[in-house]
């Protein structure tokens, strides 16, 4: 039995990037979980590998202030809200909203994306 999502896919009917640019899983790659030849599968994003933060170009330090999220600080930054995670892989953490858990906390903000 053929597969009816990787016909989708072939045709352009689901895009093979279906992520937004700004999106941390724009560009990594999707798989498909097929139990048995005919049944249709369970497409999956694979594995997103996150930079080590000391290699990542330190823009500027920033002291978290009261009131902030990731969100607001990518858009001061980055004039990008969505692109918080690169700040929060800079600061090697899994919730974003922990960066700014704590007032006074200084994170790094890396160089924009594509700089």
């Amino acid at each position: 039995m053929t597969d009816p999502v990787q016909l989708l896919i072939d045709a352009g009917a689901i895009p093979s990037a279906p992520f937004a640019p700004q999106s941390r899983y724009n560009g990594v790659a999707l798989g498909l979980l097929q139990k048995t030849p005919d049944t249709p599968g369970i497409v999956y994003v694979l594995r997103r590998f996150i930079p080590a933060p000391n290699t990542l170009s330190v823009a500027v330090s920033h002291a978290v202030a009261s009131m902030e999220r990731p969100d607001l600080l990518a858009a001061k930054y980055y004039a990008e809200p969505l692109f918080y995670w690169h700040i929060a892989d800079a600061n090697a953490v899994v919730d974003p909203n922990e960066l700014t858990d704590t007032v006074g906390r200084r994170i790094a903000i890396p160089q924009p994306p594509g700089s």
